[in-house]
C-alpha cells in the first residue's frame, strides 16, 4: 500500500473512530471499565458514620482529634489490544474483510480510551508475537497505532491464541483491562493461559467473523483456500448435506468457544462483517456497566 493511500485510510479511520468514541460512546466506556481502584485523596475530620478503618493516626494525633483518608477512583486505565494478524483475517465476502473491521473496532476503542486519559498498547500475534507496542497516550500515538495496523505484514499466517496470552501475562505487570481482536480460527487450545490472564487482567474477547463462515450459498462447484495452511480444494456447494455439514462445524466450533470464555469468566462478542459493531459494543459496555 502506498504512503498517500495509507495517510488517507488513517484519517478515514481517525474521523469514524473519534466521532463514535466522542459522541455515541461517552460516559459507556468509563462506566465499563473501570481504573485500577481507589487511590487516596485527602485526609479530613471524621464524621458519624465514617469507617473507623480509615482513620489516619497520625494525623490524628497531630491534632489531637479524628481524621479520616478520603479515597477517590483511580481512573487512568492501560488498554491492551491483542490483534490478530494471521492469514484468515484477509477474508470477507461482505461489505469488508475481517481485517477492516477489527481495526475499525480497535480505533474507536482506542479513541474511547485517550478520552479518558488511558495509555494504549497493542501486541499484534500470529502464531508467534509479531510486534509489540508498549503503552502510551496521545493522538500521535494511536495514529501510529493504526498506520501499523493497516500497512502491517506478519512474518507467518497461521493463529496460536496462547502465544498472545502468554505474552500478555509477562509484558504487563500492572493490571490493564486487554481486548483479545480476531477471529478465533484456531488449532490449539488456550485456555489455561487465557484462564491465568484473566486472573491478573481484565480480558474481553471479541470475534469477528465472515457469515460464509457460518453459511455457504448454493453456488454451485467453489475453489476454496485455507488462508492459513494453503490448503485448497473444490467443493460442491450445490449438496444440501454439504452445506448442513457445514453449518454444524460453525456451530460446534462457536459453542467450543462460548465454553472456554465462560470457564476463563471472559466476556465475549461475536460480530460479523455484515453488521453493525457500534451496537455489539455498546451492548458489551452496558453489560458491564
Amino acid at each position: 500500500m502506498e504512503t498517500s493511500e495509507i495517510i488517507k485510510k488513517v484519517r478515514k479511520i481517525e474521523i469514524k473512530a473519534r466521532g463514535l468514541s466522542s459522541n455515541v460512546f461517552a460516559g459507556q466506556y468509563h462506566s465499563a471499565f473501570k481504573g485500577r481502584g481507589m487511590a487516596f485523596s485527602e485526609v479530613r475530620e471524621y464524621q458519624y458514620g465514617d469507617d473507623v478503618r480509615d482513620i489516619d493516626w497520625n494525623v490524628t494525633a497531630r491534632f489531637h482529634r479524628p481524621y479520616v483518608k478520603v479515597f477517590e477512583e483511580e481512573r487512568e486505565l492501560t488498554v491492551m489490544l491483542l490483534i490478530d494478524v494471521s492469514g484468515s483475517l484477509d477474508f470477507g465476502t461482505q461489505r469488508q474483510m475481517k481485517r477492516d473491521m477489527v481495526t475499525e473496532i480497535a480505533a474507536t476503542i482506542a479513541f474511547s480510551a485517550i478520552q479518558n486519559n488511558d495509555k494504549i498498547g497493542v501486541i499484534f500475534f500470529s502464531d508467534r508475537i509479531e510486534k509489540y507496542i508498549p503503552p502510551k497516550k496521545g493522538r500521535k500515538h494511536i495514529l501510529y497505532i493504526i498506520r501499523e495496523m493497516l500497512d502491517f505484514q506478519p512474518v507467518s499466517k497461521r493463529t496460536d491464541v496462547k502465544q498472545a496470552l502468554e505474552f500478555l501475562t509477562s509484558v504487563s505487570k500492572r493490571r490493564c483491562t486487554a481486548f483479545v481482536l480476531s477471529d478465533f480460527y484456531v488449532r490449539h487450545d488456550y485456555l489455561q493461559p487465557l484462564q491465568i490472564a484473566n486472573r491478573k487482567h481484565d480480558v474481553v474477547a471479541l470475534q469477528v467473523y465472515d457469515r460464509r463462515a457460518r453459511e455457504l450459498p448454493d453456488v454451485g462447484l467453489m475453489r476454496v483456500v485455507d488462508a492459513e495452511t494453503g490448503y485448497e480444494q473444490y467443493i460442491d456447494t450445490s449438496s444440501r448435506s454439504l452445506r448442513q455439514a457445514h453449518e454444524r462445524h460453525w456451530m460446534l466450533r462457536q459453542q467450543q468457544l462460548r465454553e472456554t470464555m465462560s470457564k476463563s469468566n471472559v466476556d465475549l462478542v461475536s460480530i460479523a462483517t455484515h453488521e453493525d459493531y457500534v451496537k455489539a459494543l455498546l451492548m458489551l459496555f452496558k453489560q458491564r456497566s
